[in-house]
């Protein structure tokens, strides 16, 4: 299937491994010009030398660089056409096990650091009648996970800008979806689970397909997204969890 993306400029976040890379790296594949971005510069810099593309340091929680980063992607490679918005997950704990300054520090990183570089792309991409624009979230938006406060809350935020901002660009060409990610093998699931191999067999235990996700499985699923074929599904939430979700 030819997605139609061949030559559109990419900016994804977080893409020095995990999910991000894998999607990073789908894109490219599909033709995409591709900008990675994370606090990772070596690992980054060696992604961007794999993929043809282009390395951008930048920390989500640092909303002044994240507001320029467009602009710097923009005279590198040309106007950001997809923009996947992976502004990573916030520490553990239960509703009120984390203070104030870390509800912050999720704040700007799960909501304000979307809006920041949506804010920065949005006009260029309305202007040329095409844009895309992925958020990755977590099935928490659907099902609050136990112990994910943080997360839990500032996504569902995060989705209720989204959906605001799905139906008012809807008719320039600009569709906006987010992805409610389940348990992926990525280094979050490591952290949680003591281990990787802890993490898959719990997964065997819980998740109907029994196993976790793979970051190259995300990747496709958002260049499809991301691409030509998919430029009337715009506001969805879909989750990507191996049939975890139990709600209708």
């Amino acid at each position: 299937m030819n997605l139609g993306i061949d030559g559109k400029v990419a900016l994804v976040m977080a893409a020095s491994r995990g999910i991000g890379r894998g999607i990073a790296v789908a894109l490219a594949r599909e033709g995409a010009r591709v900008a990675v971005s994370s606090r990772s510069g070596d690992e980054l810099e060696a992604l961007a030398g794999e993929l043809g593309g282009k390395a951008f340091v930048a920390d989500t929680g640092d909303l002044e660089r994240v507001a320029a980063l467009p602009a710097e992607v923009a005279d590198a490679l040309g106007p950001v056409e997809i923009l996947v918005a992976n502004t990573g997950g916030p520490p553990m704990g239960g509703a009120l096990d984390s203070a104030v300054a870390e509800w912050e520090d999720a704040y700007r990183s799960l909501v304000l650091a979307p809006r920041m570089l949506i804010e920065a792309t949005l006009p260029e991409m309305r202007d040329r009648g095409w844009g895309r624009i992925v958020n990755v979230a977590s099935t928490s938006v659907r099902e609050p996970i136990p112990g994910l406060a943080l997360s839990n809350t500032h996504r569902m935020a995060a989705v209720g800008f989204l959906k605001t901002l799905a139906s008012e660009v809807a008719a320039d060409g600009v569709t906006v979806n987010t992805v409610a990610t389940g348990r992926f093998a990525t280094d979050r699931q490591r952290d949680a689970h003591g281990s990787l191999k802890a993490a898959e067999d719990a997964a065997r235990e819980q998740v109907p397909a029994q196993r976790l996700g793979t970051p190259e499985e995300f990747g496709d699923l958002v260049a499809f997204l991301a691409s030509e074929r998919a430029a009337y599904l715009t506001g969805a939430v879909i989750p990507l969890d191996g049939g975890m979700l139990r709600s209708a």
